[in-house]
Protein backbone atom coordinates (compact mmCIF):
# COMPACT_ATOMS: atom_id res chain seq x y z
CA UNK A 1 0.00 0.00 0.00
CA UNK A 2 1.42 3.99 -0.59
CA UNK A 3 2.95 4.78 2.16
CA UNK A 4 1.94 8.58 1.43
CA UNK A 5 -1.40 7.73 0.69
CA UNK A 6 -2.00 6.37 4.51
CA UNK A 7 0.58 8.81 6.49
CA UNK A 8 0.48 11.80 4.50
CA UNK A 9 -2.63 12.57 2.90
CA UNK A 10 -4.23 14.31 5.63
CA UNK A 11 -1.52 16.35 6.06
CA UNK A 12 -0.64 17.41 2.23
CA UNK A 13 -4.86 18.19 2.30
CA UNK A 14 -3.67 21.11 4.94
CA UNK A 15 -0.90 22.21 3.48
CA UNK A 16 -2.31 24.89 0.59
CA UNK A 17 -4.38 26.34 4.01
CA UNK A 18 -0.97 27.29 5.77
CA UNK A 19 0.68 28.46 2.76
CA UNK A 20 -2.37 30.95 2.44
CA UNK A 21 -1.75 31.67 5.53
CA UNK A 22 1.61 32.17 5.52
CA UNK A 23 1.89 34.24 2.29
CA UNK A 24 -0.65 36.46 4.24
CA UNK A 25 2.02 36.94 6.89
CA UNK A 26 4.23 37.46 4.03
CA UNK A 27 2.21 40.63 2.63
CA UNK A 28 1.85 42.21 6.03
CA UNK A 29 6.07 41.79 6.48
CA UNK A 30 5.96 39.65 9.20
CA UNK A 31 9.22 38.00 9.77
CA UNK A 32 7.74 35.14 11.94
CA UNK A 33 4.70 33.01 11.78
CA UNK A 34 3.92 30.75 15.00
CA UNK A 35 2.08 27.28 14.65
CA UNK A 36 -0.15 28.82 17.18
CA UNK A 37 -1.50 31.04 14.79
CA UNK A 38 -1.74 28.91 12.28
CA UNK A 39 -3.55 26.72 14.45
CA UNK A 40 -5.98 29.03 15.85
CA UNK A 41 -6.67 30.50 12.38
CA UNK A 42 -7.55 26.71 11.18
CA UNK A 43 -9.33 25.36 13.93
CA UNK A 44 -6.49 22.71 14.96
CA UNK A 45 -4.32 21.80 17.85
CA UNK A 46 -0.36 23.56 17.27
CA UNK A 47 1.03 19.85 17.86
CA UNK A 48 -0.77 18.71 14.79
CA UNK A 49 0.41 21.77 12.34
CA UNK A 50 4.04 21.30 13.16
CA UNK A 51 3.46 17.70 12.83
CA UNK A 52 2.18 18.62 9.19
CA UNK A 53 4.50 21.29 8.36
CA UNK A 54 7.77 18.49 9.66
CA UNK A 55 6.98 16.86 6.29
CA UNK A 56 7.87 19.88 4.49
CA UNK A 57 12.02 19.63 6.48
CA UNK A 58 10.88 23.63 7.45
CA UNK A 59 12.08 23.89 11.30
CA UNK A 60 10.45 26.32 13.85
CA UNK A 61 12.24 28.67 16.52
CA UNK A 62 11.36 28.00 20.13
CA UNK A 63 8.94 31.07 20.87
CA UNK A 64 9.34 33.05 17.39
CA UNK A 65 7.89 30.39 15.24
CA UNK A 66 8.51 29.54 11.66
CA UNK A 67 10.41 31.91 9.49
CA UNK A 68 8.17 33.25 7.04
CA UNK A 69 9.94 33.33 4.05
CA UNK A 70 11.58 30.13 4.08
CA UNK A 71 7.94 28.64 5.49
CA UNK A 72 6.41 29.76 2.02
CA UNK A 73 9.17 28.37 -0.39
CA UNK A 74 9.41 24.82 1.88
CA UNK A 75 5.74 24.80 1.40
CA UNK A 76 5.62 25.78 -2.17
CA UNK A 77 9.04 23.49 -3.51
CA UNK A 78 7.40 20.27 -1.26
CA UNK A 79 3.63 21.03 -3.09
CA UNK A 80 6.08 21.07 -6.37
CA UNK A 81 4.18 24.26 -7.05
CA UNK A 82 7.40 26.55 -7.40
CA UNK A 83 7.58 24.41 -10.89
CA UNK A 84 5.57 25.00 -13.90
CA UNK A 85 3.15 22.18 -14.81
CA UNK A 86 1.38 22.48 -18.17
CA UNK A 87 -2.37 20.97 -18.33
CA UNK A 88 -5.15 20.03 -20.84
CA UNK A 89 -8.53 19.87 -19.70
CA UNK A 90 -10.21 17.14 -21.66
CA UNK A 91 -14.14 17.77 -21.83
CA UNK A 92 -14.78 21.28 -21.94
CA UNK A 93 -18.40 21.56 -20.71
CA UNK A 94 -19.60 23.32 -17.81
CA UNK A 95 -17.13 21.86 -15.13
CA UNK A 96 -14.01 21.86 -17.35
CA UNK A 97 -14.95 25.30 -18.46
CA UNK A 98 -15.19 26.36 -14.73
CA UNK A 99 -11.92 24.82 -14.84
CA UNK A 100 -10.26 26.48 -17.34
CA UNK A 101 -11.52 29.73 -15.85
CA UNK A 102 -10.12 29.26 -12.28
CA UNK A 103 -7.16 32.24 -11.74
CA UNK A 104 -5.99 29.41 -8.83
CA UNK A 105 -4.30 27.11 -10.88
CA UNK A 106 -1.41 29.54 -12.07
CA UNK A 107 -0.64 30.77 -8.50
CA UNK A 108 0.08 27.51 -7.79
CA UNK A 109 1.97 26.66 -10.97
CA UNK A 110 -0.66 24.87 -13.03
CA UNK A 111 -1.13 26.09 -16.45
CA UNK A 112 -3.85 25.09 -18.52
CA UNK A 113 -3.01 25.37 -21.69
CA UNK A 114 -5.54 23.98 -24.01
CA UNK A 115 -9.06 21.63 -23.81
CA UNK A 116 -10.48 19.17 -25.48
CA UNK A 117 -13.91 18.51 -26.48
CA UNK A 118 -16.74 16.08 -28.82
CA UNK A 119 -19.16 18.57 -29.01
CA UNK A 120 -18.34 20.50 -32.31
CA UNK A 121 -19.90 23.81 -31.07
CA UNK A 122 -17.29 24.11 -28.29
CA UNK A 123 -14.37 22.20 -30.21
CA UNK A 124 -13.02 25.31 -32.02
CA UNK A 125 -13.67 28.21 -29.86
CA UNK A 126 -11.85 29.89 -27.18
CA UNK A 127 -12.36 29.35 -22.88
CA UNK A 128 -11.05 31.79 -21.03
CA UNK A 129 -8.51 32.78 -24.04
CA UNK A 130 -7.68 28.89 -23.58
CA UNK A 131 -7.83 27.15 -27.12
CA UNK A 132 -10.50 23.72 -27.34
CA UNK A 133 -10.06 21.36 -29.95
CA UNK A 134 -12.10 18.41 -30.81
CA UNK A 135 -11.27 15.36 -29.39
CA UNK A 136 -10.27 13.51 -32.62
CA UNK A 137 -6.78 16.19 -32.49
CA UNK A 138 -5.85 14.85 -29.25
CA UNK A 139 -2.48 12.87 -30.41
CA UNK A 140 -1.22 15.42 -32.35
CA UNK A 141 -1.90 18.22 -30.16
CA UNK A 142 -0.96 17.17 -26.89
CA UNK A 143 2.28 16.03 -28.45
CA UNK A 144 2.53 19.58 -30.02
CA UNK A 145 1.84 21.51 -26.43
CA UNK A 146 3.96 18.72 -24.59
CA UNK A 147 1.70 18.39 -21.76
CA UNK A 148 1.81 15.04 -19.83
CA UNK A 149 -0.74 16.00 -17.30
CA UNK A 150 -4.51 16.25 -18.24
CA UNK A 151 -7.53 17.07 -16.14
CA UNK A 152 -10.67 14.86 -16.83
CA UNK A 153 -13.91 16.05 -16.63
CA UNK A 154 -15.60 13.98 -19.37
CA UNK A 155 -19.10 11.88 -18.86
CA UNK A 156 -18.22 9.15 -16.81
CA UNK A 157 -19.48 6.36 -19.34
CA UNK A 158 -16.49 7.87 -21.39
CA UNK A 159 -13.81 8.12 -19.24
CA UNK A 160 -11.83 4.90 -19.44
CA UNK A 161 -11.71 4.68 -23.12
CA UNK A 162 -10.52 8.19 -23.22
CA UNK A 163 -8.24 7.58 -20.56
CA UNK A 164 -7.20 4.84 -22.46
CA UNK A 165 -6.39 7.54 -25.74
CA UNK A 166 -4.89 9.89 -23.11
CA UNK A 167 -2.41 7.23 -21.89
CA UNK A 168 -1.46 6.17 -25.52
CA UNK A 169 -0.48 10.22 -25.74
CA UNK A 170 1.73 9.96 -23.29
CA UNK A 171 -0.31 11.27 -20.62
CA UNK A 172 1.52 10.72 -17.47
CA UNK A 173 -0.91 12.58 -14.88
CA UNK A 174 -4.06 12.46 -14.44
CA UNK A 175 -6.76 14.85 -12.06
CA UNK A 176 -9.95 12.37 -12.58
CA UNK A 177 -13.09 14.43 -11.55
CA UNK A 178 -15.34 11.47 -13.38
CA UNK A 179 -17.16 8.62 -10.76
CA UNK A 180 -14.92 6.14 -12.71
CA UNK A 181 -11.82 4.41 -11.12
CA UNK A 182 -9.93 4.65 -14.01
CA UNK A 183 -7.53 1.41 -14.78
CA UNK A 184 -3.99 2.93 -16.14
CA UNK A 185 -0.36 1.30 -16.26
CA UNK A 186 2.03 1.80 -13.29
CA UNK A 187 4.13 4.70 -14.29
CA UNK A 188 0.90 6.75 -14.40
CA UNK A 189 -0.53 8.80 -11.87
CA UNK A 190 -4.24 9.58 -10.66
CA UNK A 191 -5.97 11.86 -8.37
CA UNK A 192 -9.55 11.42 -8.02
CA UNK A 193 -11.35 14.01 -7.12
CA UNK A 194 -14.90 13.08 -5.81
CA UNK A 195 -17.22 16.39 -5.64
CA UNK A 196 -20.01 13.70 -4.54
CA UNK A 197 -17.86 13.01 -1.39
CA UNK A 198 -16.83 16.63 -0.37
CA UNK A 199 -21.12 17.38 -0.96
CA UNK A 200 -21.34 14.58 1.47
CA UNK A 201 -19.63 16.19 4.09
CA UNK A 202 -21.34 19.54 3.96
CA UNK A 203 -24.87 17.57 3.90
CA UNK A 204 -23.90 15.67 7.31
CA UNK A 205 -22.41 18.87 8.79
CA UNK A 206 -25.46 20.28 7.94
CA UNK A 207 -27.46 17.78 9.61
CA UNK A 208 -25.62 17.64 12.60
CA UNK A 209 -26.00 21.57 13.36
CA UNK A 210 -29.78 21.15 12.32
CA UNK A 211 -29.98 18.25 15.08
CA UNK A 212 -28.59 20.49 17.57
CA UNK A 213 -30.95 23.05 17.32
CA UNK A 214 -33.68 20.56 17.48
Amino acid sequence: MNKMKVSYAPSVRRLPSYLLIARQAQDNGDEYLSGTVIASELDLEPIQVRKDLSITGIAGKPKRGYPVQPLVKAIESYLNWDRQVNAVVVGAGNLGSALMGFPGFREHGLRIIGGFDMDSSIAGSKIYGIPVYPMDQVKSKIEELASLTAILTVPSVSAQSVTDILVECGIKALWNFTNVKLKVPDDVVVQNEDLSSGYAMLSIKCRMRRDRLI
